[in-house]
């Protein structure tokens, strides 16, 4: 590893100085660790294993010893070098995980050593170690594998976020996700259902379009061969959708504008088609339609604590009966994290893509 990749990859990481004392919980772990770095930006064969510290954690912490860990796009933006981590947060990819907690922090209370979460995190789970702040994590709900809990996070705390904070989506308003088998999509086609709302997802083959529908969605669209505006419009008698979810931007937003119903809200989260939109500001008055957006990373972790707060009270229950499920379209291993990007870039995917340790 050279000395730059070094230090890119130990920079912001909680490392300790000198040896603890033998008393100490820190004192049993390793002092380094094999993680995955970004060596540079550009593709997949950026990411590279390096060694770096075992953090520790500090106040509010806990130290996990990682089972798997969530593949997300940004992960990819930040390996690109258009999506670069937040002050103090670690250099390291991976923003979900899920694990044993094997430190514990000082000011923690809730958790103990042992105890199996799942977490959002502030980078840094492309390892055998990671931290987790205590109040962005969750009990793994019963029943599921640390694969599976692994896909949890990012997704969940993204769609509750978007689509029922910011997007307000309530029981039997038409709800609309573009990229409905996406990690993103196939999470809020199902809360979404769960809560009561109506769906609608557009998808890129037939077989995609079946795994929608498989999910809950009562309109799913094959958009290379429909076009969702008329297919959202036609099946609600002209009125549109009450809240869209996008992550496509570009030409979508004016399409989203008018596919959206009055008052509606469109919501984004991703620029996948382009960061620059023409849209129709006179159309957007008439209907009075919201279009707003957010990214997740960069909020307060008192904000994101909330979010975790309620997502335990309201959807974990579900997830727990089984009326939201993880699904996993591949597994990797850690030191197979390039090919993991590589499975990711082809949008081919259905679900999540999990690294495992």
């Amino acid at each position: 590893m050279s000395k730059a990749l070094s230090q890119a990859a130990t920079k912001g990481i909680n490392a300790p100085n000198g040896q603890f004392a033998a008393e100490h919980p820190m004192a049993t772990l390793p002092a380094t660790m094999i993680a995955i770095a970004i060596d540079g930006k550009g593709g997949p064969e950026v990411l590279v294993p390096a060694e770096v510290p075992v953090p520790h954690p500090g106040e509010g912490q806990v130290l996990v010893k990682v089972a798997a860990a969530g593949v997300n796009r940004p992960d990819v933006q930040q390996r690109m070098g258009s999506y670069p981590p937040p002050p103090g947060h670690s250099p390291l990819p991976g923003l979900e995980i899920a694990g044993e907690v094997a430190v514990v922090g000082p000011g923690v209370t809730r958790w103990t050593v042992g105890d199996r979460i799942c977490a959002l995190v502030n980078g840094g789970g492309y390892a055998p170690w990671c931290i987790a702040e205590d109040a962005q994590a969750l009990p793994v709900p019963a029943g599921l594998s640390m694969a599976e809990a692994a896909g949890l996070p990012e997704t969940v705390f993204t769609v509750w976020n978007n689509v029922f904070d910011r997007g307000r989506l309530g029981p039997g308003e038409w709800f609309l996700v573009h990229g409905g088998t996406s990690g993103i999509g196939t999470t809020a086609i199902q809360m979404a259902k769960a809560f009561g709302a109506r769906v609608a997802a557009p998808a890129g083959s037939a077989e995609e379009v079946a795994v929608c529908r498989a999910l809950g969605a009562e309109l799913a669209i094959d958009y290379r061969t429909q076009d969702f505006v008329k297919e959202v419009r036609a099946a609600t008698g002209g009125r549109g959708m009450d809240v869209i979810l996008d992550m496509v931007g570009g030409d979508y937003t004016e399409r989203n504008i008018v596919a959206a119903a009055e008052d509606g809200r469109i919501v984004q989260i991703a620029t996948l088609g382009g960061a620059e939109a023409r849209i129709n500001v006179a159309r957007l008055m008439v209907k009075r339609v919201t279009l707003t957006g957010s990214t997740l990373r960069p909020r307060p972790r008192a904000v994101k604590a909330g979010f975790a707060r309620a997502i335990e009270e309201r959807v974990w229950p579900l997830v727990a009966a089984g009326r939201i499920k993880v699904l996993i379209d591949s597994t990797f291993a850690l030191a197979q994290a390039a090919d993991a990007h590589r499975r990711m870039e082809t949008s081919q995917h259905i679900g999540k893509i999990v690294l495992t340790l």
